[in-house]
């Protein structure tokens, strides 16, 4: 199992563990990773096993009265295409009205959804150009897939350096579209992964790196990301990728980038994600504001 299967294996027992999927889905769900039923009923005990005593049995709804932050301000999407480094990559548009710099979103391990077109609006609506890659693009993209499971084992069997390398072509193809503005990434648990990957890869095109709640990967070097200024998210209540906090703190620190991680107080993994269990709205809110002054700051 590669280190992202790992990944998404243990976010499926997360979710059982805290009530988000039954026995019998999560099991379903890990089968399509390719984990047998022996391993599965494993991962899930040792989830259980690593879950703190004082952990609710269940998660909070989202709260249904507050609009996602920026929202109120968000613009439409449309759907694009461009030669990638190995065929044809889809993705969301949005086009700020005068942009002040570009945005690439890096969607979870759901693929291109709603939720991140939302997203990618949202940050058009505050100034910054956007554009969501769709990581399923060689499989015909995600909406191709009736089953979002099938999409997120789809998603786990992709190479790294491959999600990698279309990620790096997405940055070409927000520069081409906002030419001589400066750039940033933003993703989202397996997309804040691929973040921190993009960092270890180096990629001097960025200004600015704003991974939420994703794991880093083991001994990063990011020395070849020497300009990138770099705001990390966490939520206090996820210990499973709280647990790389210190790795990704200590190569930041090596490589000399200038570096913030927040850590969002009662807050869960996925807290921004409004259309999940998870989503926490006072911490979206405070890191919506924590990213539009770190985007002012490096980004224009």
């Amino acid at each position: 199992m590669t280190p992202l299967q790992r990944y998404i294996a243990e976010e499926i027992a997360t979710d059982h563990v805290d009530g988000l999927l039954s026995r019998r889905e999560a099991l379903r769900r890990l089968a399509l990773l390719g984990v047998g039923s022996a391993a599965a009923a494993a991962l899930i005990a040792a989830c259980g096993d690593r879950r703190p005593a004082t952990a609710p049995s269940a998660v909070p709804a989202p709260e249904p009265t507050r609009s996602p932050p920026g929202s109120d301000r968000g613009l439409p999407t449309a759907p694009v295409s461009w030669a990638g480094p190995a065929g044809e990559l889809q993705g969301a548009w949005a086009q700020a009205g005068a942009p002040r710099g570009g945005v690439l979103v890096i969607h979870e391990n759901k693929g291109l959804n709603d939720y991140v077109r939302s997203v990618t609006g949202r940050f058009a609506g505050t100034g910054y150009s956007a554009l969501a890659v769709d990581l399923l693009s060689s499989h015909g993209g995600t909406a191709t897939f009736a089953d979002p499971a099938e999409a997120t084992a789809a998603l786990s069997k992709i190479p790294p350096e491959e999600l990698v390398a279309n990620l790096k072509s997405g940055i070409d193809e927000v520069q081409r579209r906002v030419p001589d503005r400066k750039i940033a990434a933003v993703g989202f648990c397996m997309g804040g992964g691929l973040v921190w990957r993009l960092l270890a890869a180096g990629t001097p095109q960025l200004a600015a790196a704003i991974p939420f709640y994703g794991p880093a990967p083991e001994n990063p070097d990011f020395s070849g990301s020497k300009n990138v200024a770099v705001l990390a998210f966490y939520g206090a209540l996820d210990q499973r990728v709280n647990a790389t906090e210190p790795t990704a703190r200590a190569a930041l620190e090596q490589a000399g980038l200038v570096h913030e991680l927040v850590t969002e107080p009662d807050a869960n993994h996925a807290f921004f994600n409004d259309t999940g269990d998870r989503y926490n709205a006072a911490a979206a809110a405070d890191a919506w504001h924590r990213v539009q002054d770190w985007l002012s700051r490096y980004v224009g």
